[in-house]
């Protein structure tokens, strides 16, 4: 039975992939999912006001991802970190997040940044702000992603500023954090982060931060959508510091590598994928590239519509597509962020998954796609 998309008929596919979780980790490759968090639709609320947030549904993906054998990458951007969830719910998410794995054994790793800071700040205040998100993280007995900083680059005058920053964090850090440079397609408010809008200057600022401390980085995350300067970085990196891929463009390539190295993984559309990128790496855990390639090659497509410009808005995608599949039973996000993309662009996300075999009940999503389109007046 066809469907009507604003793009055309639509013949919903029959049957899912065959991804069953197995629980046993990756072995060939460290690979995080940033995961979303699932709103209560019934709280009585304003876009402004903080987010209410539905914890049993939130901690349950978590479970569904752990139980695939990916990490859990926890109050990241995908989290929606500034863009409806404010510090407050990011520091119960991370405490909750945090318990929750301890329990099933699942590795995971939060987002430290500086949003509890509401207005212009020092860079004294920047830095304690950046203390007190770590402490937290680390007192939970989870990894820390030091996250890039709002705060950071509106006080900063200069690549001096962003080295004496990350140097003092670094140095009261007790264990090996990553580093995370996410860029202005994803947040507009981070141009010229590292000290320069020049992306070689700033580049060369990244690595140094790395270089003067290289037993306090465990590894970088970089969300620049650019796969030549991200190689470029992975190879200058000094020994035992892993190169994260954040590249949501262009990841199959980077994590499968070259005769000079690879890339792990750190990123939002695994939220989505998570089954299948995980089916996928234990395809080179076996040393199979071409069958990892196969696999994971096919979902750029649905990964490149997502994240399309404005990108900071690929959540709203995400979360409609854990709908689809079952993982939360409305489309509600915090800050009211599901009108963030249009009926079409849903309807294609839509088709792009469904062709993947993404989700578990083809059916139901298909019935759910329905149900959107005739609240938005769609249907035919």
């Amino acid at each position: 039975m066809t469907i009507h998309l604003p793009q055309g008929l639509y013949e919903p596919r029959a049957t899912p992939l065959d991804l069953v979780p197995t629980g046993t980790p990756l072995a060939s490759r460290t690979v995080f999912s940033a995961a979303h968090v699932v709103a209560d639709p019934g709280a009585d609320i304003s876009p402004d006001d903080p987010a209410a947030v539905d914890w049993d549904a939130t901690l349950a993906f978590r479970r569904h991802l752990w139980s695939h054998g990916l990490g859990v990458a926890e109050a990241m951007d995908t989290a929606q970190r500034g863009m409806g969830l404010d510090w407050a719910g990011a520091a119960e998410l991370i405490r909750r997040s945090s318990a929750e794995a301890k329990t099933v054994g699942g590795r995971i790793a939060c987002g430290v940044g500086t949003d509890q800071l509401t207005g212009p700040a020092t860079l004294p205040e920047v830095r304690a702000a950046y203390e007190e998100q770590l402490a937290l993280v680390e007192e939970s007995g989870a990894q820390a992603i030091l996250m890039a900083s709002r705060a950071l680059a509106a006080a900063a005058q200069g690549p001096e500023d962003y080295l004496e920053t990350y140097a003092h964090l670094l140095r009261q850090a007790t264990e090996p954090v990553v580093l995370h440079w996410l860029g202005p397609m994803f947040d507009p408010a981070l141009e010229g982060y590292w000290g320069s809008a020049d992306l070689d200057a700033a580049t060369d600022t990244f690595l140094k931060v790395i270089a003067e401390h290289p037993d306090k980085v465990d590894g970088i995350k970089i969300s620049l959508l650019d796969a030549e300067r991200e190689i470029d970085v992975r190879r200058r990196l000094p020994g035992g510091v892993r190169c994260y891929t954040g590249d949501d463009f262009n990841y199959p390539e980077l994590i499968a590598g070259d005769d000079r190295g690879f890339s792990h993984a750190l990123l939002g559309i695994f939220d989505p994928l998570g089954p299948l990128a995980a089916h996928a790496v234990r395809a080179l855990d076996t040393g199979d590239t071409e069958g990892f390639r196969a696999l994971l090659d096919p979902t750029v497509e649905l990964s490149r519509h997502l994240f399309e410009a404005p990108t900071r808005f690929y959540k709203t995608g995400v979360v409609f597509l854990a709908w689809l599949a079952g993982h939360q039973d409305h489309f509600t996000m915090v800050g009211g962020m599901q009108s963030a993309r249009s009926l079409p662009h849903l309807a294609k996300a839509y088709e792009l998954a469904d062709r993947l075999g993404l989700f578990p009940d083809p059916e139901l999503a298909e019935a759910r796609m329905r149900a959107l389109l005739t609240v938005h007046g769609g249907s035919r």
